[in-house]
Formats: structure tokens, C-alpha cells, sequence
């Protein structure tokens, strides 16, 4: 598989730590030490179609395709605009991608990952030839903004890659899930409601709506599972771990990418960071970190690179990528 062309779009309404002072009991000193993140963008309208729209129009020009060249678009989020259409049908519609076969993934952060996956799956069968794979958030719509713990987190925005079959890159690929301790990181929750179930009127349903963390358990699941399914991808496609230019890893928490980073032995510099603009947003951080690599040149010389993520679910994984 190989990758084509890229590209990213955040809301332009920029929300620093200073700002959220103003709204919760926090302060820059206290988020930027224990996460990374100095500021998230935050959209004042904009939905998720839209972001992933304008990140998909910019992939597609990247890699020189015209958007009806498309015949398949994978949109990874867990906030689309609505159950239905489909956020992938949308996005189609609004870039004019009308030879595009188009569904969503849900996997949470690591959902761009699956959606990779399942792209390679895709062009090794032969069943489609250029593939648009969005990873796209806004995340602004399920957060707490009265709860500190979780608020400071997250940011919203779109990634895109337009992938193609390439007999002469190798691409490898290591997913995991485990729903029994999808609880320590949930939210979005619908109550069912139909003719049989009558709602209960003092029901708050903000409670279960919004997104919940148990961040110590996710912290522990993180720094153990990453650089496990890391290993794993490696051993796969029989790389040493010295041989990775670079590891393009979800941008969670600055905390859990350095203890990435020691656990495998590695050179922090070849963990790039953008969490610091962007804060957490899910299925679009490491396209969107991808992106911006493209785009500054510091993918010229990287030729064999690790993406790696972790999310709701719970979920994780890791794919080997030859540029």
C-alpha cells in the first residue's frame, strides 16, 4: 500500500489553557505539565462532515487524484453529524466523490488505524484501487465543559490520507480490543427509549452522555499496551526497532508518548509531537500529525515509519508503513 497524498483541517477557533481558566478550576501550568497540551481548536459550527471534508479535498489534491478517481471513502470518528447518513456518505457528497463506495469505523482514537487496516485489506483483495481514509472528530460536542479532569483534553479535527495498492511498499498491520474495560472510557449514550420504555422524567442524561475517563486505568493501558502491539507489528514484518524513522503515535498525553519512547529503548526525537496545538482529537491525531510531517519535510528522508494509537473500547494498534 502507499500513500498518495494528505491532509488535515482544524476549526480556526483556537482555545487556549488560559481560556479554559476562565471557565473551570485549572490553570496552563497545571494541563501543560501533566498532558502537553497548551491549546486545542474548537469548532464554533462547523461538524464533522465539514472538517473532514476540507482535509479530504486537500489529501485528494495532494496526491494529484481528481475526487471521482475515488472509489472507496473509510471515515473513522465516534462524533458523526448523525446516525444517519453516515458521516463517509456526507463527506462524499460534499467533495463530489460519486464512484465511492462509503462507510464509517468506529473504534474511537484508534480508529484511523482500523480504517488503514481495512483499506489494505481492500486494495489486497483488488477489490478497489484509490481509497480516501478520513479520521475526523468533533469531539467539542461530547466533552463536560464543567468537568476539569476531561475538558482540558480534547480538541476537535480531520485527518485524510489517499491510499493506493503497491506491491512494492510493504504495509503490516497488529489490532486488539477488550470490552471488558471499555468502561473506564465512555460516553455518548442514547437511552432507549420506544413504546415499551417509558423515560424517567429526573433521568439527568448529560450523566451519561458525555464522555467519562478513568484516566489512571487509561494511562496504564496505554504505556503497556503501545509499545506490546508496537513490538508485535515489528516482529511481523521482521523490523528491528532501530530500523523506525520515525513513530507517528495518537497524541494523547506527552506522558504516555515518553514512556512509550523508554520502554522500546528509542531516541525521543523520533516521536514527533503536535499535541501541544491540538490537545486529543481521537481518530485525527495521528493523520493529521501524519500530515503535517508531509508537509514540513520531515517525512524526505523516512522511509520505513510506525503509526501507533490506543482509544476507546478498548482498543489499540499499530501498522509498519514503507513510504
Amino acid at each position: 500500500m502507499k500513500i498518495l497524498g494528505s491532509g488535515h483541517y482544524v476549526p480556526h477557533t483556537k482555545v487556549t489553557n488560559d481560556d479554559l481558566a476562565k471557565i473551570v478550576d485549572t490553570n496552563d501550568e497545571w494541563i501543560s505539565s501533566r498532558t502537553g497540551i497548551r491549546s486545542r481548536h474548537i469548532s464554533d459550527g462547523e461538524e464533522a462532515s465539514d472538517l473532514a471534508a476540507n482535509a479530504a479535498m486537500e489529501a485528494i489534491k495532494d496526491s494529484g487524484l481528481n475526487a471521482t478517481d475515488i472509489d472507496m471513502i473509510l471515515l473513522a470518528t465516534l462524533t458523526p453529524d448523525r446516525m444517519l447518513p453516515n458521516c463517509a456518505c456526507t463527506v462524499q457528497k460534499k467533495i463530489g466523490a460519486v464512484n465511492a463506495t462509503c462507510f464509517d469505523i468506529n473504534a474511537a482514537c484508534s480508529g484511523f488505524l482500523f480504517a488503514l487496516n481495512t483499506a489494505n485489506a481492500y486494495l489486497t483483495a483488488g477489490m478497489y484501487k484509490n481509497i480516501l481514509v478520513i479520521g475526523t472528530e468533533t469531539l467539542s460536542k461530547v466533552t463536560d465543559w464543567s468537568d476539569r479532569s476531561t475538558c482540558v483534553l480534547f480538541g476537535d479535527g480531520a485527518g485524510a490520507v489517499v491510499v493506493t495498492a503497491d506491491d512494492s511498499k510493504s504495509f503490516y498491520a497488529v489490532t486488539g480490543a477488550d470490552g471488558v474495560k471499555g468502561p473506564v472510557l465512555a460516553g455518548a449514550s442514547t437511552p432507549l427509549r420506544n413504546m415499551l420504555i417509558k423515560g424517567n422524567d429526573d433521568e439527568n442524561l448529560a450523566d451519561s452522555y458525555f464522555m467519562k475517563m478513568d484516566g489512571q486505568e487509561v494511562f496504564k493501558f496505554a504505556v503497556t499496551k503501545v509499545p506490546e502491539c508496537i513490538g508485535q507489528v515489528l516482529e511481523k514484518a521482521d523490523v528491528a526497532v532501530e530500523d523506525i524513522d520515525l513513530f507517528v503515535l495518537h497524541q494523547a498525553n506527552i506522558r504516555i508518548i515518553s514512556s512509550v519512547s523508554k520502554r522500546l529503548g528509542v531516541d525521543p526525537e523520533k516521536f514527533p509531537v503536535n499535541l501541544h496545538k491540538y490537545g486529543n482529537t481521537s481518530a485525527a491525531s495521528i493523520p493529521i500529525l501524519f500530515d503535517e510531517l508531509r508537509k514540513s519535510g520531515a517525512l524526505d528522508n523516512a522511509h520505513k515509519i510506525v503509526l501507533s494509537g490506543f482509544g476507546g473500547g478498548l482498543t489499540w494498534g499499530a501498522s509498519y508503513i514503507e513510504l
